[in-house]
């Protein structure tokens, strides 16, 4: 038994510096990247290849200045954040809709359906990239924000349902049959009473609706062929093409081009993990 005593404080002691030890190891992989990025746009290319990972010497902005002057970037930011606006609120609100279904209706055929849904989480985008440039040139959608907007959405129906529809049947019954006591229709009861109770995880599927939007690169390189249409990760490939000699501008492009992204998710992850985390309490 002493020894046992013994030995319980070391294991208390060694478990958080374990944990912290490889946290602080995977914050390094994230960030080192970044901070060179960073870096390196600041420097001109010879002091890139003379002094990699240094501070740079002197500081060049111009390299940043030259992509916040430029209109280009600023078009490419626009029609990112329409696309990805306009992707999410088509997304959130549909499956929405079926969530409710599938969570507070019974009816015949409820799960075949659901798992029919749900069986979109095993296709790759990747592997119906071919057949959707068909579609979308069949129905004219090609060079049309909607011909990344629809297939965006339709591709993240699956999990948003399987989110909501979890949170969704965890409220209780009792709440309902109030609700339809008073008077209220079954979409009143969604529009006016579960929807405000599922905030949390409205949000948590809109987050993650809005940043698989945002990082999409092949979509929106197959549909565009107006450089007026691209979106940020289509113009960072291109602008990689175009200044392939100028790594330092390129690296400042970059830097500029990740900093909508981080700025939401800064603002969006307290959203996103209060939305993860109820969902999982509830469930």
């Amino acid at each position: 038994m002493s020894m046992h005593a013994r030995d319980k404080p070391a294991v208390q002691v060694a478990k958080p510096i374990a944990l912290h030890t490889v946290t602080i190891v995977i914050g390094a992989f994230v960030l080192i990247p970044i901070l060179y990025g960073v870096l390196g746009g600041f420097k001109t290319n010879q002091q890139l290849s003379t002094n990699p990972i240094g501070l740079p010497d002197p500081w060049v902005p111009s390299n940043y200045t030259d992509v916040l002057a430029s209109g280009s970037f600023w078009l490419q930011l626009w029609n990112s954040v329409f696309i990805a606006v306009a992707t999410t609120v088509i997304t959130v609100g549909v499956a929405a809709l079926a969530a409710f279904v599938f969570a507070r209706f019974a009816f015949r055929g409820r799960e075949l359906v659901f798992t029919i849904f749900a069986s979109g989480l095993m296709f790759p985008f990747a592997v119906a990239i071919l057949p959707l440039f068909i579609l979308l040139r069949f129905f004219g959608l090609l060079n049309n924000p909607l011909g990344v907007i629809l297939p965006q959405a339709a591709f993240g129906l699956a999990l948003t349902i399987i989110i909501l529809r979890q949170f969704f049947r965890s409220i209780p019954g009792e709440i309902e049959e109030a609700a339809i006591l008073d008077g209220c229709t079954p979409f009143g009861f969604f529009w006016r009473i579960l929807l405000p109770m599922a905030r949390p995880a409205l949000a948590t599927v809109s987050v993650l609706a809005m940043v698989s939007s945002w990082n999409n690169f092949m979509l929106p390189l197959v549909v565009f062929n107006d450089p007026g249409l691209w979106t940020l990760p289509v113009g960072v490939q291109q602008f990689q093409g175009q200044f392939s000699a100028d790594t330092a501008r390129i690296l400042a492009y970059v830097v500029l081009a990740m900093v909508p992204a981080l700025a939401f998710y800064s603002i969006a992850e307290r959203q996103l993990i209060g939305g993860l985390t109820a969902g999982a309490t509830k469930g």
